[in-house]
Order: C-alpha cells, then structure tokens, then sequence
C-alpha cells in the first residue's frame, strides 16, 4: 500500500506554485497555520458524552495510552455502528481515499492526471464485483456493514471538510469542487479487490517470463527462475489427500508460443497504473508468522506470533481495535480485538477470548493471462473453440473533479478483462505495422494470431469477500469452528495460523485456487481453445493444513506451504523460504523454553543467510586495495555476526557490495532496465546457487568484450563498487557508515506524501527513522536493488499473543492510531517499531480502564 505521488505531483506540483508557494502568505500558511490551527481541528473527542441518531443502547469507548479504542455495546449493531464512527473519528481521509481506489473514482478526487489509472480500475471491475457481492451477502453479513456505514455517516454529518482531516485543506486548493459522499456498505467491500490486488501473486513473473523467453534460453530461465529449494522447510510436511491422479502439469510440457514477439508492454504498463496507489508488487511482500505449542514454552501454553509486510506508508495501514458485547450471546457474539482495516467493520487479525490467528500470504497462481483471437474483419469479435463471438462490452463514465467526464469502452471476454487496451495519455502510441507487431510461428506448432488482446481471468473478479470469513473468525471459539470459517476465505488466499486456550495450534490454508486442464500458470497462453481452461478448484479439504504437528510449533512465511508429495499445482512462485528456514532454526535452537522475550528476539532478527554465504567468499580473497577505505571497510567484515543491525558498519559494507554485485551479474544481460533485479529472496537463490559455479556464464561481463569475467573478478569490482557508493553516501569516514541509516524508514501519506512540493510532504510525511533488517530477513524491512536502500515495505505489525495470559500480549504497529497529522498519536509508534519495541495488548477491561487517556459515551 503506497502512494498516489508521483501521479498526483503532475497536478499538484503547477498548481500549487501557482497559487499558494509564489505568494508571500504561502510559508506562513503551510508553516503555522495549517499545523498550528487547522490540524487541530480534526483531532477527535474522546471524553463526554455524544448523541447519536441510529445508536440503539449506549456504547463506551476507553481509549487507552496509545490512543487505541476498545468499545463496549450491548448489541452487535451498536458495536459496529460504534467502529465506524471511531473509524471515521481518525482515520477519514484514508478511508475516503481508498474508496476511490476501490471504485475507481480517483479523478472524481484529484483530477484528470488519474484517468488513466481510473481506467484501469474501472476495466478490472472492482466496484461491480463489490455490487454483485452484497446482493449474495446474507443477512447478518449485510447487517453488520450497514450498522458500520451507519456509524461512519453519523460521523460525516456532523463533520465536514477540516475538520475531518487537515488533507481536506491542501485538497481544498487543488480540487475546491470536491465533494464528500456519502459511505456506503459497497465502499468496504472494494477494499477487499485493492487487498487482493496487493497481494496478488505471480502475474509480474508471467509477464516476465514471457519477456525475458525473447532474450534467455529454457536452460538459463530454469536458472533465473529455480525450483523451491528441498533444504528449506516447507508449512505442511504431511496431511492426508484422498487417492487420485496428480493434477501437477507435466515439466515436459511444450511452450505454448514462442513468446518473442509477443507484445506485453501495454499488460505491463497498465498494471503499474496502481503502483503509486497500491504500491509495486514485490516477492519480499508476505508476512512471517509462527505458533509454538505449550511443550516448548515457559507457560506451558501457545504463543502465536505475526508480523505482516507490506508496503510502507502514512498512516498505517492498521487500526488496532477491541470490540466487546457486554454481555455475549448469539444475538452479539463478539469479545475479540486486534487490527482492523479502516473502512471496514471487525477485526482483521487478532484473538478473542478462546482463540487467536494471523495471517501471511499464500502467494498461490491465481490469475492467469489469456492471448485472444480477434476477429481480422470485426474487432467487436474474439475466437472460441473455432467460432467468433462477441466480446462483452459496457461504457464506464468516469467523472473528473472541475473538468468535464470521460467515458470509456470495457472489453471483457469468457476469461476476464480485456487489460491489454491503451487508456490517456498513451492510447494513440505504438504503431501496428512495426516489426514487433508480425505474427510467428511458436515451438509448439501454434500461430499468434495477427491480431489479439490480452485477458485476465482472476479469482478475485468472481463475486466473494473474505471479510465474512474473517466476521466468522471474529466469532470462533474452536479449531472447527475458525475452519469452517476459513471455507469461505476465497482471495486473496492466506496461510492461516492458529492457537487457542486449550493449547491446540493449527494452520489452514483457504482460497480458490484453480486446477487447468493444461499448463502451470507460468505464461501467458492461448485463450481460444478449451486447453487451457481451469476445470475447477482444490477442494477445501484437500488444502493444505495441519493441526497439533508432532515438532510442536508451526511456521508460515511465504515459503511453499505444501507436502513435496502434494498432487495439486499452487504455485510455482514462492518466495524461497529463507525467512522460514531462519524461524524454524531459532525455534530449534532455542537456548530453553521460548518466552516472549526470546519471541521479541525473533522478531529483531535481523540475520543475513547472503552474507553468510558470500563473506567468508570476501575474506578470504586475496585483495590489492587500491585506497585506506577498502581496508578498513573490509576489516569490518571480520568477525562479524551477520546481523543487519540499524548500528552496524559491516552491513552497511555488506548490502553496498551486494547490491554492486547483482547488478554487476546481471544487468548487463536484462534486455531492458525495468528486468533489472530488484533484489528478494528469487535473487538471493540465483546467487547462491550460482556460487557454486565460478564459470558460470552469467558471472561475464557481456561490456567487456576482450575478456571473460569469472565469479573472483565480479566480486573484486563489486566490492570497489560498494566502498565507492557509501562514500558518496556517508564520506570517507568509515565510522560513520551505519547501515540504518542508509536503510531509514521514512512514512509518506499514502496520498498527498509524494506529491513533489516540500511544503505540502513536510506537513504530512515523518521520518527518517534508523532501521535494520533487510530483504529475505526476518526482520523483514525491504529495500531496492534497483532505486537504494531506504526502506520500501516492512513489517507493518507485529503482535505476540500470550495464551498463558491474552491480557499480557504485545503489539506494535509502525505509525500511530491517529491518521490527523499533529495529532500526539500520530507518530508516536514508529520509534518502538523501529526499535522492535512493544506496548501492552490490553484485554481486561479493568487494564483498559486503569490505562485510559480517554472515555467516550455515545447515547441514542
């Protein structure tokens, strides 16, 4: 989840200079009165007493130290009113501007400069596949998002403008004839589509694999794309699966084209519309989790842990929340806190009273690219089994705030969405009678046709939202009753880790996740036969899970989940477990019983399985350094632990010449920069099995045409290289070379945080914050190969439930509960989590109350 900014910047930055920063009164305006006057306004009451229509009991709402609310209703319409009026109370703007993502309203927001990606939104179908969801919701499933919509509007009304959010007042100059809406239940359930989208799985490698099949050999693919490694763990080492013919594509299938000519620049452009707002795929996005079982503890009882990643922004992407029925019935049966996403009702993650789960993503191939057959004589046609059909097709108004509507033509076709059509700005480039657009002849014996498009079937555009299964989580108080609440989990599909105060721990993992007739998902393939139609899915009891596993602790972190002897296909696109392999060897070797504070270390860790393998490499080459700086910077690396600490000197040596030595390896044989590596754990595998061939050929530098580079030569250049950069970056003084400083934090509002004018991002973004880990870490804090080092995705959580006693859980997240800048609970966690410090996870109501900064009664 990023940033709308470098979009926005087109329409910001002109503007802005125009009419505020060029006049004298600008400074004083963006200095003082915005923070000074106008945030305040904003901030929410949290003591009193308030009115309110649609309210049916009283409700109270402590808010304890950290600003976090724990509401207490007599009803479950009352509860959920209740959070989104606290929602709404801190955390409107985001909320408002996720719903225009969801829905693809952006221009109806910020302006014509976000046609372009309204049109891409509005081609997936987000807000109709939201529509057609809450006609099949059931009736305490609709219940439960009126009585939230009901609150946040109660909110709305009485609210308007600043007094939301101090984001209102710079909106307020750039796009004065904006209006707030109205919040309706279809706005909560779009943000389940962004999520998906977020974590949405392999479409990036198909696309480039496709790509990179014009430049590499199938021998050199299987290198730059290799298998799971067998010697990291998998989530499930057993289960039972009934007897049956595997349903895993054969390796020896033939390639469906040769993909040398087939045009994917439009697919790939069109998709990275969402990057500013949605944030850039990236294999490090997953998560960690772990559950350890009482035989391994200090209490004698579980303690599950959880830190998701995702990308890094301003506010968090959480709300932490405790939603209590005074009294619990069937009539209200919810006693649970924990996270919560804002605009939408429950909780996300967290424990209630007998039970607790976490999540991290499964990352399975859920999404698939189908090349269409168009009609040479009709383009309103596409192939079908040898027949020409129709495409379905429906105009899309997309309203633009101060300037007229644009309308717009979806395609759609059996599979999905035509994703391959251009929109704005670049809609009339490319020429068709360009070389690249001449069809060929594929290994397989198939033509790409003349002329096609692209489609996208993905099971997150079939009408289901997770938040019922998570209402159900909310609710369970058993391991049979959190199952068959995950049935219905179907996207984006996440592996489930559980505990419960009986001292059982589990893991399911739920989803739709298609079974082809042909193919691994792996490349685009020919839509106008049957051959490579999903036939179904894996049937929820053949999904991976176990339950009590005879090690006594269960780890997920993006790692394959599945048994090596599993019949099903789920992805061939895990991140490579190191993450894991690094969780289950702390567990192991756990110097006693595991306690919280062991689990906190576990969290910290920050150990880098590269530089184990690379820096004995290092130190024991025999180096000519050509200056004082090498020297010292190399005798950094002696003895050392291998931690990315944020004080650390030798990693910051370390990642500088990792990052020297990819793009040394490497970019000399991508045939465009955007194939450049970025870095993660599919990289970090390339390395390390390429070290063990000195020879290999990709260790050559292709620019260097009178000699052949071997492995020696590469890592002498890229430890030059390295030095060099941090000089540039900290100077000669190798001191003064801290790796979290190279590496900082720094929280961009997730909207206005990137929009090119300082004064605008000073009032909203916070940061640098020092930060340590790093990519494919357990102490997951991503960084750029590509870009630098600066922290872009992290864990955006973390939490540590104790079942020997919930109201001694710990939390942090990365931010602040507020969402109003200035406000005190703003900032006020970002140097605990960067610290990978906590504060309580209070469950008592008696703790709340005594820890309270806050008490709010709302009456009817």
């Amino acid at each position: 989840m990023k940033k709308a900014g470098k979009y926005l910047g087109r329409f910001l930055i002109g503007v802005l200079i125009l009419a505020l920063v060029a006049a004298s009164a600008g400074l004083f305006y963006f200095k003082s009165y915005l923070p000074n006057t106008v945030a305040k306004k904003s901030f929410p009451q949290i003591d009193g007493e308030i009115q309110l229509t649609g309210l049916n009991t009283p409700v109270d709402i402590y808010r304890d130290a950290m600003g976090i609310p724990h509401i207490y209703a007599t009803t479950a319409h009352d509860l959920f009113f209740a959070q989104g009026y606290v929602h709404a109370q801190d955390r409107f703007w985001q909320m408002d501007s996720w719903r225009h993502i969801g829905s693809g309203e952006l221009s109806k927001m910020f302006g014509s400069a976000q046609v372009e990606t309204d049109a891409f939104l509005r081609t997936l179908g987000w807000r109709k596949t939201a529509e057609a969801e809450w006609e099949n919701l059931d009736s305490e499933s609709r219940a439960i998002l009126q009585a939230y919509t009901d609150g946040v509007n109660a909110y709305l009304k009485d609210h308007k403008d600043t007094a939301l959010s101090l984001e209102y007042a710079v909106l307020g100059l750039l796009s004065p004839a904006y209006e707030i809406e109205p919040w309706t239940p279809i706005h909560s359930l779009t943000w389940g589509k962004a999520m998906a989208w977020d974590l949405r799985g392999n479409m990036g490698e198909e696309i480039e694999r496709a790509v990179l099949l014009k430049t590499f050999t199938p021998e050199q693919m299987a290198q730059l794309f290799p298998a799971y490694p067998e010697d990291h763990p998998v989530i499930v080492n057993e289960m039972p699966v009934k007897e049956q013919a595997s349903k895993l594509p054969s390796d020896s299938e033939p390639i469906a084209f040769d993909y040398s000519q087939l045009q994917l620049d439009t697919v790939n452009h069109n998709a990275s519309l969402l990057d500013p707002v949605l944030g850039p795929w990236n294999d490090g996005i997953g998560s960690n989790s772990w559950a350890v079982s009482g035989a391994l503890t200090d209490t004698g009882m579980p303690y599950l842990a959880n830190d998701p990643h995702l990308g890094i922004q301003m506010p968090s992407i959480w709300y932490q929340v405790g939603l209590h029925c005074v009294e619990k019935s069937d009539e209200c049966p919810f006693e649970v806190t924990g996270f919560s996403f804002a605009g939408v009702p429950g909780v996300v993650i967290g424990h209630n009273d007998k039970i607790a789960w976490g999540f991290t993503n499964v990352g399975p191939d859920v999404m698939d690219l189908y090349i269409e057959k168009v009609n040479p004589e009709n383009p309103n046609q596409y192939e079908v089994n040898g027949e020409w059909v129709d495409f379905e097709t429906y105009e899309e108004i997309i309203e633009i705030v101060g300037d007229e509507p644009v309308t717009i033509t979806v395609k759609k076709t059996r599979h999905g969405p035509v994703i391959s059509e251009l929109y704005g700005p670049l809609m009339n480039e490319g020429n068709p009678d360009d070389a690249e657009f001449v069809p060929f002849k594929d290994r397989a014996g198939v033509d790409l046709p003349d002329q096609y498009v692209i489609a996208l079937q993905w099971t997150a555009l079939t009408p289901s939202t997770p938040f019922e299964a998570i209402w159900g989580f909310n609710k369970a108080q058993n391991w049979d009753e959190f199952r068959e609440a995950a049935r219905g989990f179907h996207v984006p599909a996440q592996n489930l880790i559980y505990a419960d105060v009986e001292g059982n721990i589990g893991y399911q993992m739920p989803g739709d996740i298609p079974i082809r007739k042909n193919g691994d998902g792996t490349l685009p393939v020919p839509g106008w036969t049957d051959d490579y139609e999903w036939t179904g899915f894996i049937p929820f009891e053949e999904l991976p899970y176990a339950f009590n596993p005879e090690e006594g602790y269960i780890v997920t972190a993006n790692n394959r989940c599945q048994p090596w002897d599993y019949p099903y296909l789920i992805t061939k696109d895990w991140d490579y477990g190191f993450r894991a392999n690094r969780i289950v060897e702390m567990i192991e070797s756990a110097p006693g019983k595991i306690d919280k504070a062991y689990i906190q270390q576990m969290h910290g860790d920050s150990f880098d399985s590269n530089a184990e393998i690379f820096v004995p490499l290092l130190l024991g080459m025999d180096f000519k350094f050509a200056k004082e700086t090498e020297a010292i910077a190399f005798d950094t690396l002696q003895n050392w632990d291998y931690q990315d600490r944020i004080d650390s000197t030798a990693a910051a040596v370390f990642n500088a010449f990792w990052r020297a030595f990819v793009q040394n390896t490497f970019n000399d044989e991508m045939p465009e920069e955007r194939y450049f590596p970025d870095g993660g754990s599919r990289w970090n595998e390339i390395m390390r099995q390429m070290v063990k061939n000195p020879n290999d050929p990709f260790w050559d530098d292709k620019s260097t045409l009178d000699v052949t580079e071997t492995m020696p030569d590469i890592i002498t250049k890229s430890f030059s290289d390295g030095i060099v950069e941090l000089e540039g970056i900290f100077g000669k003084d190798v001191k003064q070379w801290k790796w979290g400083e190279m590496h900082a934090a720094t929280f961009r509002n997730s909207t206005l945080g990137e929009s090119g004018v300082s004064l605008i991002e000073d009032l909203l973004n916070r940061g640098p914050f020092p930060t340590g880990g790093g990519d494919s870490i357990v102490n997951a804090t991503g960084w750029s190969i590509r870009d630098g080092y600066e922290t872009n995705w992290l864990p955006s959580m973390r939490m540590v439930v104790d079942f020997n006693d919930l109201n001694a859980s710990l939390t942090v997240h990365t931010t602040g509960q507020s969402g109003h800048a200035y406000h005190p609970h703003y900032d006020d966690m970002a140097p605990l989590w960067a610290n990978v410090e906590y504060y309580p996870m209070w469950w008592d109501q008696e703790s709340i109350i005594n820890d309270a900064e806050g008490y709010l009664k709302l009456v009817p």
